[in-house]
């Protein structure tokens, strides 16, 4: 897939069904264009980078553009930053144009700024990925073996009625985390974004999630008091052999706290099994989550990440208006 590079795998996830995921299905990838203006607005935020730029359209007329990207973690490997552009820089761009030609969604495969610097989806190099003996490090999942993105809550799982409720009235328009809410564990832990693991102190391991501020901490002091209930819960910590058991209660009630699709309770009670591949480039997990208001019984299920080159973890605020943007742009054809 690396040979796609990044602009052709940015086009691919953008004409990927509606269904599947927030995509911009609403983009016709027949209809590429040059466009240009002057930026209005650049906005570094969750879920999705995106650019106002005001601009003639075919007409002539002056419009407003939305230019939608991917998130800034995604757009930080390709070389651009919360400073790439400010209002008033002179833009010219290339993307596909929104179906409705009364629409002003375009995507983009490269831009240049007035000043001459370009803007391409070029993968930048990364440093040396060094493995871990400890769990630290900063970790993404692992495409390998099966581990994919969650867009549909899993199948076969005990529901109570509660939970059966949920997953039937499904649709991923209800995902939080596109209304900038940020779910707790375990649904947290198997998100696309990086996790960086730290061990500040011999008592403390720190799960520091990109682009999620909040930080789960797992005490090792398993006789660490309880904070108020949250939606990252009470961790303690311990190890057996090379393994880190961590279990988690204390919760509140939590949107798609367990899963893609289905809710947690106050009562949800996770146990981790983390452990490390012999090479320290995997970290493997096994996940058991119970809670009776939405399961009819215990459910474990594994996840697995890759070890990254280290680098300082990537945070930005989520706004709902990026959230709106992503809610709405690939949707064209589903809100006629």
């Amino acid at each position: 897939m690396r040979g796609l590079g990044f602009a052709a795998l940015a086009l691919l996830m953008l004409a990927a069904p509606a269904g599947a995921h927030h995509s911009h299905a609403s983009l016709n990838m027949d209809d590429v264009r040059t466009y240009s203006g002057v930026v209005t607005r650049y906005s570094w935020t969750m879920p999705h980078v995106f650019l106002k730029v005001r601009g003639p359209d075919e007409n002539g007329d002056l419009v407003e553009y939305s230019i939608e990207l991917q998130h800034p973690p995604a757009m930080a490997k390709v070389g651009w930053s919360k400073t790439s552009w400010r209002p008033g820089d002179r833009i010219t761009w290339e993307g596909p144009h929104d179906h409705d030609p009364e629409r002003h969604y375009t995507g983009l495969t490269w831009a240049e700024r007035g000043d001459g610097q370009r803007f391409n989806f070029d993968e930048k190099a990364e440093g040396a990925i060094l493995p871990s003996t400890d769990f630290t490090g900063l970790w993404k999942r692992s495409d390998v073996g099966g581990f994919k993105p969650h867009y549909q809550p899993p199948e076969g799982w005990p529901l109570t009625p509660r939970g059966q409720a949920l997953v039937d009235g499904f649709d991923e328009d209800q995902n939080p985390m596109v209304r900038c809410g940020n779910p707790g564990p375990p649904k947290s832990m198997i998100v696309p974004y990086p996790v960086m693991i730290t061990r500040p102190d011999e008592s403390t391991i720190v799960f520091e999630r990109e682009l999620m501020e909040e930080l789960r901490v797992v005490h090792l002091d398993r006789g660490h008091p309880p904070g108020d209930p949250s939606v990252l819960g009470h961790s303690v910590g311990w190890f057996e052999g090379d393994a880190l058991v961590v279990e988690t209660t204390n919760f509140v009630a939590d949107a798609w706290g367990t899963h893609t699709g289905i809710d947690s309770s106050e009562q949800k009670h996770l146990v981790e099994r983390f452990t490390l591949s012999d090479d320290g480039l995997y970290l493997h997990a096994e996940i058991t989550v119970t809670d009776p208001v939405y399961l009819a019984g215990p459910v474990t299920f594994t996840h697995r990440w890759t070890k990254l080159a280290d680098r300082e973890v990537i945070q930005a605020p989520c706004t709902m208006e990026a959230a709106q943007l992503y809610l709405e742009a690939g949707y064209g054809e589903r809100r006629e």
